[in-house]
This record gives structure tokens, sequence and C-alpha cells, in this order.
């Protein structure tokens, strides 16, 4: 048989570097992944969870689900939706729904499994719509509050890019509060490029900007139109800029004159319903 080699070290072991020293073990790390396989994010299924982002899912008829994991008392009030779509539930208790949930989830007792929702094209935008553009705005409860918003002023659609933007579920689809299921995701490579092709199809592209030289209330606006809205600290990229047709500021009457890209879109979204009303 094969000599044992000296010196192996146990599983676990801490290691030791030529000095002598001791290291700190690293196993705890790979430990802890295997511990939390269900934070590995997998593309094929969105883990949406919140009692308002589940009921509106279980009500939508474009989204295919998977099951639904919930508490007895969650699945008792979801009961009318649950036998409407005919999906697999398991009643659980509360800590081991958490265990399934992504980390620090507020679930409220229900975690739906589901298929992502299919993105439009571009070249599918409404010929008379109203639409929101997001550059490279990244924090999921920003983006889950304009989708919110958007779905409380009928926005067709919400024009963003593949990379810098968040997942479509989890915290974004808790924020949401079931926006997600109302407004459309044009999800797209190139933003700019985008832009151009919205403007081919006779999109009013306005640019909402902290400096802009003229306040939105002043701007006529017609529809089709899409309302272009940058992250915050950065805000609009020069290319995004460059593609607008006008850019604009929301003009506040107080000391503080910038805000929060959804509190922002939420404005920009009340001053263009009522001038698109008018026109």
């Amino acid at each position: 048989p094969p000599a044992k080699r000296e010196g192996r070290r146990p599983a676990g072991a801490a290691r030791t570097d030529r000095a002598g020293a001791q290291q700190n073990p690293k196993p705890a790390r790979r430990e802890a992944e295997r511990e939390r396989p269900r934070e590995r994010r997998d593309l094929d299924v969105a883990r949406i969870y919140g009692f308002h982002s589940v009921e509106a899912a279980l009500k939508a008829p474009r989204r295919e689900l998977i099951r639904l994991y919930a508490t007895a008392a969650a699945a008792e009030r979801l009961q009318p939706q649950i036998a409407a779509r005919k999906i697999e539930v398991r009643i659980m208790s509360l800590e081991e729904i958490t265990s399934r949930a992504p980390r620090e989830a507020v679930h409220q007792g229900v975690l739906l499994e589901a298929r992502p929702l299919a993105p439009i094209d571009v070249s599918e935008l409404p010929v008379n719509g109203l639409v929101i553009v997001l550059d490279q705005v990244t924090d999921p409860h920003n983006v889950g509050a304009i989708l919110r918003t958007a779905a409380a002023f009928a926005v067709d659609a919400l024009v963003t890019t593949e990379r810098h933007s968040p997942e479509l579920s989890g915290a974004l689809a808790k924020s949401a509060s079931g926006g997600l299921e109302h407004v459309p995701i044009c999800s797209v490579v190139n933003l700019a490029r985008a832009l151009d092709e919205m403007g081919d199809l006779g999109y009013s592209r306005v640019g909402l900007d902290s400096e802009g030289p003229v306040p939105l209330g002043r701007v006529t606006l017609s529809r089709p139109l899409a309302l272009v809205l940058g992250a915050e600290g950065k805000g609009l990229r020069r290319l995004t800029r460059e593609r607008c047709d006008v850019l604009a500021r929301l003009d506040l009457p107080g000391a503080i004159k910038s805000l929060n890209v959804s509190n922002a879109c939420a404005i920009a979204l009340a001053l263009a319903y009522e001038k698109l009303a008018e026109s």
C-alpha cells in the first residue's frame, strides 16, 4: 500500500506559513456556501416574497408559477388565487420559509417560486406609449418603488439595461408591491442605441437632470413619451444625455434641490400625466 504522507493536515486545520506563523483557516467560507445554497442565483427561477407581491404574481396570467411556500394562515388568505392557478403549495412554519428565502427577506409568511417574466423588445413599445427609461439605476428598492409608481400611472413599459440593473425578483419585487406584474420590462444591451430606436419610433425623449436648462413643468409633452432618469450621484451618462430631445429639471421650492430617483420619478410622472391629459 502507498505510504502515508507525513504532515498532512486534518480537514479544517489552520495553515502555517514558512515562518511558522499561524494563518486564519479558510474552510469556514466553503462551509457557509454549502449551508446556504438557496442564495445562489438561479436565472430560471424568480423568488418573490411579501404578501402583496405574491398575491399580484398569483393573479397575473402571464406569470408562470412553480410552487408556493406559505404558512397555514397565509395560504388561507390566498386560497382564491391558489385555487384559480392550481399551484402546488407547501405549508411551512415561518422559520422554514425564512430558511428558503434570501437573507433578511421580509417574506410575511409567503415565498413564491416562478419563472422570470420575458422582457419585451424596443420594437414592441406602444406607438402612443408612456415609458420610463432607467440609465444604470442599480438599487433594487429604488427600481421597485419606480415600478410601483409606474403601475399607478399606467406606464406602458420600463426600459433598463441588461447590465448594471437589479434582478427582477426578491427585494425589487417586494418594493414594487405588485407593480412588476403590471409594467412590461424592456431590457436592452446598449441604452444609447435603444434611445435612437425609440426616437425612430416617434418617442419624445425627456431626460431629467437637476441642472437641466428648463423646468419640466414648462416642457411641452406629448405621446409617445419617454422620461429618462439616471442613477443617483452619477445622473445621466453622456451618451444618454446626447440622445435626449430635452433635458429638464424639477423645480423644488425648498433648500434641497435633488431627490431620491424613485421620488423624482413619482413627481415627474405626476407632472407628465397632468400635461398629457391636457394635450
